[in-house]
């Protein structure tokens, strides 16, 4: 293990890594809940190192949508083991197809012991870059050195493509009903036993991918590991670059952020209602007090609750973006006197019913705008000149000077006329106008996007994630 190894520091110190490295994921830990980590650390120590997970979480974190990226760093500064693994000695013999066999036996039995010693025992034999061990279906495992000086790491991605867990199910379900008198029968059965083996592979991978952090952990360094490999919490997932999971992880995650923002805005209005000091009404209380003013009196404000409505592109570029901000904004309906949702591609269309009526998922939600929605004309690429014109030719009146407009896209009008005039009569008519653009501002002035010149008529935010948008919303929408 590298002199750098957390193993290898004292408690403070490595608490202190620990700390740091969720701060750089952007988990907020102050110094308070520093010194609660420290003290539970102090009462509990390494003995059990499940338990002390438990009690630094519970320190540590505000919110559960933290709690994987803290599971990973805690794995890589409070590791369960330290270098090579003493199974891989003992197995020198062990062909991968052995190893499969030992794997569906863990499986089958539920051992959750066995399948991470199996993990770690695979991580070593498959996972080492740029070695010949794992390489064939016969290879055995233990041939191995251990890796040498300039080592490129561990890689779970390999050692999960050579090992191919996935391909053990029908195995692991005829082994337990091969081995079961009172198996329970019937189409209920049919669907939870599959299940529950599907959820074990995918544990198996879980433990996988931790050992192939640790390993590579203590030949890098932790600190570099923490901040490169731990994939980014919910909020923090770039919505340009979110797969299939880390979309319906997004999905997850719409209500509790739906109930916090909710929060934010109640409180924003509360203050809003007491306004500004009344002087006049301020100096006839304090004749009262010998023209002291201990009571101040306000101009009571009552606010109405805002319009709202939304310009969303749907095209496959910031589709993403468009539609969880969408299902979002739904949950937040009650917040707004009134909320419609426009969509486009190179036409705009009115989609407030397709968003309000049973739609739970992003993309279950786009494939709905896509196929009941006029937002597609003559060709299937981005134009918001032609989206901008049509928007306020025919639904203008759905502005007022009371509506609020956040526009959603990246403003890549593929090199078409970008109708300036039409954004300049739409933000004349609104209270406010907004656009949100998911890209980086770097990129605002580059290839074929018009951001820069819309950004001239209205303020435009990058909105990168869950995070900045919650924030935004937060900010820019009056109350």
């Amino acid at each position: 293990m590298s002199a750098t190894g957390p193993l290898q520091r004292a408690l403070p110190e490595r608490l202190t890594g620990f700390v740091h490295a969720l701060r750089a994921h952007q988990l907020r830990v102050g110094p308070g809940e520093t010194l609660d980590a420290a003290a539970v650390l102090a009462v509990l120590g390494l003995a059990d190192r499940e338990r002390l997970r438990e009690g630094l979480a519970a320190a540590l974190l505000r919110g559960q949508g933290q709690r994987p990226v803290f599971d990973a760093t805690f794995d890589l500064y409070f590791p369960g083991s330290v270098g090579e693994p003493s199974t891989a000695r003992s197995d020198t013999g062990t062909t991968v197809e052995e190893l499969r066999e030992q794997l569906a036996e863990a499986l089958a039995a539920g051992n959750t012991a066995a399948m991470a010693q199996l993990a770690g025992l695979a991580v070593q034999a498959l996972g080492q870059f740029g070695t010949a061990a794992g390489s064939g279906a016969g290879a055995t495992p233990g041939s191995s050195a251990g890796p040498g000086p300039g080592a490129g790491g561990w890689s779970a991605h390999q050692t999960l493509d050579r090992l191919r867990p996935q391909i053990l199910l029908a195995r692991v379900l005829a082994a337990l009903r091969a081995g079961r008198t009172d198996a329970p029968s019937g189409e209920l059965a049919e669907r939870i036993e599959p299940d529950e083996i599907r959820r074990r592979i995918e544990a198996f991978r879980a433990l996988v991918a931790t050992e192939a952090r640790r390993r590579t952990a203590e030949e890098r360094g932790t600190e570099e590991i923490a901040r490169r490999a731990v994939a980014p919490s919910v909020d923090q997932i770039d919505f340009l670059f979110a797969g299939r999971e880390q979309l319906a992880e997004l999905r997850r995650s719409v209500r509790p952020l739906s109930r916090k923002l909710a929060t934010h805005l109640a409180a924003r209005r509360r203050r809003a209602t007491r306004g500004q000091i009344d002087v006049r009404r301020t100096v006839r209380r304090s004749l009262g007090t010998g023209g002291v003013p201990l009571r101040p009196a306000y101009r009571r404000r009552r606010p109405q609750r805002p319009e709202l409505l939304l310009l969303c592109d749907v095209s496959s570029s910031v589709a993403g973006f468009a539609n969880f901000t969408m299902l979002l904004v739904q949950a937040l309906r009650e917040e707004f006197s009134r909320v419609r949702v426009f969509a486009f591609v190179n036409r705009a269309d009115e989609v407030t019913r397709l968003v309000t009526t049973g739609a739970t998922d992003p993309s279950e939600l786009a494939q709905r705008i896509l196929t009941e929605a006029a937002v597609i004309g003559y060709h299937p690429y981005s134009d918001y000149g032609s989206a901008l014109g049509e928007f306020v030719d025919r639904y203008q009146e759905a502005v007022t000077p009371r509506t609020s407009v956040l526009i959603l896209g990246d403003a890549r009008n593929n090199h078409r006329d970008p109708n300036l005039p039409a954004l300049a009569q739409l933000a004349r008519r609104a209270r406010r106008v907004h656009w949100l653009n998911p890209e980086q501002p770097a990129l605002w002035s580059t290839g074929d996007s018009a951001a820069l010149a819309y950004a001239d008529l209205v303020p435009m935010h990058a909105c990168r994630n869950a995070r900045q948008l919650g924030e935004l919303i937060t900010r820019l929408l009056p109350v």
